[in-house]
């Protein structure tokens, strides 16, 4: 069996394979909430709510899925298994059933906000350990940030 090899040394490739891991666990339950929260929205902002929604899901698959290649590429497995994610997500899970626009608002404002602060304290682990990881985390950062910008004014 091959396996990938990084210049990284060990230590470094360790930090950062802990910051690409704990961002794939955000990033995957951000969809899945988005997803639930999109599914089931009611309220006189449906519509528009109902679409911005699907521009946050769009965000946390690209962005998952550019988090696990970089974790292979620094010879780190990443793990997006539901149990995994399950068991480690720090996010608030929404209650099954509809929602209203103006509460799913707030719950997806607060997580995105959640997102942004973890993402943030990832930058700063991965400065001198891999800065190309670092700029990945950033570039993701700023759209988190963009989202949690727009979801906001909506409320």
């Amino acid at each position: 069996m091959a396996t990938v090899k990084s210049p990284l040394k060990a230590s470094d490739r360790k930090t950062a394979g802990e910051a690409l891991q704990g961002a794939l666990i955000d990033l995957i339950d951000l969809s899945l909430l988005a997803k639930q929260a999109h599914w089931n929205l009611t309220g006189r902002s449906f519509k528009s709510v109902h679409e911005h929604l699907d521009e946050v899901v769009a965000l946390a698959r690209d962005g998952m899925d550019n988090v696990a290649e970089r974790a292979v590429a620094i010879g780190v497995n990443p793990d997006g298994r539901v149990q995994t994610v399950a068991d480690r997500t720090e996010l608030t899970q929404l209650d099954a059933g509809y929602i209203a626009d103006d509460k799913a608002l707030a719950a997806v404002t607060d997580t995105l906000g959640q997102i942004v602060g973890r993402f943030r304290e990832r930058i700063e682990a991965t400065e001198e350990a891999d800065p190309v990881s670092q700029d990945l985390l950033i570039a993701i950062t700023a759209e988190l940030e963009k989202q949690h910008w727009m979801f906001q004014a909506q409320s």
